[in-house]
């Protein structure tokens, strides 16, 4: 039986779509860094004391989005980066569960996918 894989025109395909999405989320992730680090503070040191605690109540709050933001991106980025190096061995878009190819359609819009949408359903 011959191997279940992509052409590697096709291949190419998805490696170009990849890389595309790979350096727009390094950016957002570089973007969401920054808001961290309090570069363009704005700070409350000359208002009122109930007020600036409300402000640093708020600033809590959204650091922790943001730090949840920064993380899941760099989930994202680790998916894109391993979804490269299927590529390069030409075991990408090949369902780990089942075997078989995934759809090419879920593929482009979920490109570090590794599990077909009949895999992911059964989970």
């Amino acid at each position: 039986m011959a191997d279940v894989r992509y052409s590697d025109k096709d291949l190419a395909e998805f490696k170009a779509l990849i890389e595309k999405k790979l350096e727009a989320a390094t950016a957002d992730l570089t973007d969401l860094r920054a808001s961290l680090s309090h570069k363009d503070d704005n700070g409350t040191d000359d208002t009122s004391h109930s007020f600036k605690m409300m402000e640093e109540g708020a600033a809590t709050l959204s650091r922790e989005e943001v730090a949840q933001l920064a993380g899941r991106q760099e989930k994202f980025i680790r998916s894109l980066e391993n979804a490269l190096i299927r590529i390069s061995n030409k075991s990408y878009g090949v369902c780990r569960e089942t075997g078989k190819l995934i759809r090419k359609e879920r593929l482009m819009a979920v490109p570090h996918a590794t599990l077909s949408i009949e895999a992911k359903n059964a989970q």
